[in-house]
């Protein structure tokens, strides 16, 4: 999952950016409102940070652009304020949670999985392909009733197309899941993943398809 942290605090950002990236995240991070917004036109994220008080476009000014482009991606608003009119104003505008600083990590990750497993029909704890199984708590991926361990960058990439089953996903979109801003970009080191991804699933009732000018496609085998 890729997240975008919006926080002008070098030190905390640099603390969250370290602790969701120890929890598999891939984390893009910007210091200020305009920068944010900028780049929520440009990725996708699957859960947005946004603290308020930052310089340029404030977060409300952030949240209110991301809403009237009807762009529905989460956001946890991260703010010093305990404000209840703040926190309900927040809310009203669009935000999806509000979390008064100091942040607790554990309770932040929950949340943003309680945030991503809201998107997911039926808002089920587990995907399933197939017996290829992925769990929204644990963030695990098991193949006929096994652990499959996979690689940082692998398991990202299964985690994207998991989360769009059934549906194609480019290219790009699949690049921009698995790199962060300070990343280089490789589409040879993409067509590897996958490549290595398939040797995986070889087995499974799971398979990864190309569809040619398109992108790839996650789906049964009884369906290809």
């Amino acid at each position: 999952m890729k997240l975008l942290l919006v926080e002008d605090n070098a030190e905390l950002a640099h603390w969250l950016a370290s602790l969701l990236r120890e929890q598999a995240f891939v984390v893009d991070h910007v210091d200020s409102g305009d920068a944010a917004d900028l780049q929520l036109q440009q990725q996708h994220y699957d859960v947005v940070l946004l603290d308020l008080n930052i310089p340029g476009l404030p977060g409300k000014g952030v949240l209110r652009r991301l809403r009237e482009r009807r762009d529905a991606v989460p956001v946890i608003v991260l703010t010093a304020t305990a404000s209840l009119d703040q926190k309900v104003l927040c809310l009203e505008i669009g935000a999806d949670d509000y979390m008064v600083k100091p942040i607790e990590g554990r309770e932040l990750v929950a949340r943003i999985k309680a945030l991503v497993r809201r998107q997911m029909p039926g808002k089920a704890n587990e995907i399933a392909c197939g017996d290829l199984l992925y769990d929204l708590r644990t963030r695990q991926f098991t193949l006929a009733a096994a652990e499959l361990a996979l690689p940082p960058r692998e398991r990202t990439l299964l985690e994207t197309l998991m989360l769009k089953a059934g549906s194609t996903v480019d290219k790009q979109a699949l690049l921009d899941s698995i790199y962060g801003l300070d990343d280089e970009p490789s589409l040879d080191a993409l067509e590897l993943y996958v490549h290595r991804l398939r040797k995986k699933l070889e087995t499974s009732q799971a398979t990864i398809i190309t569809l040619r000018g398109l992108g790839y496609l996650l789906r049964t085998r009884d369906e290809s």
